[in-house]
């Protein structure tokens, strides 16, 4: 499992969730073996200010998730994620206890923003 987390900067497990998925500056990738974190790797959103969250998509899709977490997110993107299979995810808050909850079966999907971007 490869969990891509929504990030407001690079602080990475320490930082919190972006509530806007098209927005966020970076990802965090986390690699989960055995219901834990094996490994995380924090990457720039390059999609950040070129077409919103479906650009956004097709970036954090590179590093091979299977899973999103996110403070919100438009119904583009939605749609998008859907269409891969790849389970969404809603979450205000710091970003290793988004994957605990995560793991822990604990959080449920995600309402579509409604700020016209």
């Amino acid at each position: 499992m490869k969990i891509g987390v929504t990030l407001q900067d690079s602080s990475g497990l320490e930082g919190r969730v972006c509530p806007h998925f098209g927005q966020c500056s970076h990802f965090l990738i986390a690699k989960i073996e055995d219901g834990k974190i094996a490994g995380t790797k924090v990457v720039e959103n390059t999609a950040q200010h070129g077409g919103g969250g479906c650009a956004a998509v097709d970036e954090i899709l590179k590093y091979g998730i299977t899973h999103v977490v996110s403070g919100g997110m438009g119904m583009g993107a939605q749609q998008k994620f859907g269409q891969k299979g790849v389970p969404i995810f809603g979450y205000s808050g710091k970003v290793s206890e988004a994957i605990e909850a995560l793991l822990k079966n604990e959080l449920v999907g995600i309402e579509a923003c409604s700020h016209g971007h």
